[in-house]
């Protein structure tokens, strides 16, 4: 095995041996069993939160899925983004007639077979995914996930060197790469606080020897980071909640309402034309919205009459109510989370399977809602003005 994947660091006479992997790769999964025997570690490090762990550990675990408790709490796009950059990885490994993550599994078991201390070692990817979105605008957020969206369904295949060559990159930062060149802030999120954290969890693992699985983007920086200490508290707390996009999301609607009040009073008629623009352009967009994802019949009509309402109301979503009645008149079953690991692989997969169709309604419903209050908003100022 080639040793240009394997960096040695000596941490006060505590030996840190570090692998380099590609996250679908078999020769790296080989090389991390290999390793392992060797070295006969006392902790072996994987580069995956308590969440992946029992992700891959429990394939069956997306059968627990409460599709109505993910739309209530507000993690619809947030699971959206998880089945679609798993989808990256899982494709890339059914190429090569692999399990995805097989590395990390393969560090699992031998560290089981030795006896070692198994650590997870890397930030919940929540967490992460929440410190990424913080740093976006709604312009960045739409961008993000065209950006993944786009790199998931291309249909064009590596040759297993390139794979080997992609090792500079784990999957997310692969998917991403090209857009942390146009949002620099999000390498922060995505790469040197990971390395950062992944650094501190190998520092404090037990024993004089450990191994730490990782993907290969992060080992320069934890070449450095490891001598540092790092509060790994601070690095898992959800970014604090700004109160500008609360005030912005409560002036918009209060000031369209009493546009819309004050017109009816002073014109009537004008006050109608407003009143019809800000319900046609809310409505009709989240609808389309709700269509484009193939919604129910009943989930579109739902997008149609919540939004113009939910739009004036910052504390629900136009998304959350149509998702629901997808959810509740095409509910997921048993087969639908099976097939999943499958579905997720082409555009039509995530269209035809129950679950994500769900997370598609309520994700696009709300884009269309977005934009709906945008142009009606707009179009209610114009029609204001003209009354003056």
């Amino acid at each position: 095995m080639p040793e240009e994947n394997i960096t040695r660091i000596n941490l006060n006479g505590k030996e840190v041996i570090l692998i380099g992997t590609a996250h679908v790769s078999r020769l790296s999964a080989e090389q991390v069993k290999e390793v392992i025997e060797r070295e006969r570690p006392d902790s072996v490090c994987i580069e995956l939160d308590e969440q992946r762990y029992q992700s891959i550990m429990d394939s069956n675990k997306w059968k627990e899925t409460d599709i109505f408790k993910v739309i209530k709490d507000k993690k619809a796009t947030l699971l959206l983004m998880n089945l679609a950059i798993s989808s990256f990885q899982k494709r890339l490994a059914k190429q090569f007639n692999i399990k995805p993550g097989q590395e990390m599994i393969q560090g699992i078991e031998s560290a089981k077979e030795i006896g070692a201390n198994l650590v997870l070692a890397d930030r919940n990817i929540q967490i992460t995914f929440s410190r990424i979105w913080s740093n976006l605008g709604l312009s960045g957020k739409s961008q993000l996930l065209s950006a993944v969206f786009f790199s998931i369904f291309s249909k064009e295949t590596i040759s297993e060197k390139d794979l080997e060559e992609m090792k500079s990159q784990d999957t997310l930062n692969a998917v991403l790469a090209e857009f942390t060149k146009s949002f620099p802030k999000l390498k922060t999120p995505l790469i040197d606080e990971r390395d950062q954290y992944l650094a501190q969890k190998i520092k404090d693992a037990p024993g004089n020897k450990v191994v730490a699985v990782l993907g290969a983007a992060h080992v320069p920086g934890i070449t450095i980071e490891i001598h540092k200490e790092h509060d790994l508290e601070a690095l898992s707390q959800k970014p604090p909640k700004s109160i500008v996009p609360k005030i912005i999301g409560w002036t918009i609607p209060a000031l369209i309402l009493s546009i819309i009040i004050y017109t009816f009073i002073t014109n009537p008629s004008a006050g109608f034309d407003q009143a019809l623009s800000w319900i046609l352009w809310n409505g009709a967009l989240a609808a389309i919205g709700a269509a484009v994802a193939f919604g129910h019949p009943l989930a579109i009509l739902s997008a149609f009459v919540a939004a113009p309402i939910t739009s004036l109301n910052p504390l629900i979503a136009a998304g959350w109510v149509s998702g629901i009645v997808q959810a509740y008149i095409r509910r997921p079953n048993v087969g639908d989370f099976e097939s999943l690991s499958e579905d997720v692989f082409s555009i039509k997969g995530f269209w035809d399977n129950k679950v994500t169709r769900v997370l598609l309604v309520v994700v696009l419903t709300n884009l269309g809602s977005t934009l709906g209050t945008i142009i009606g908003g707009t179009d209610v100022i114009r029609l204001f003005l003209n009354n003056l």
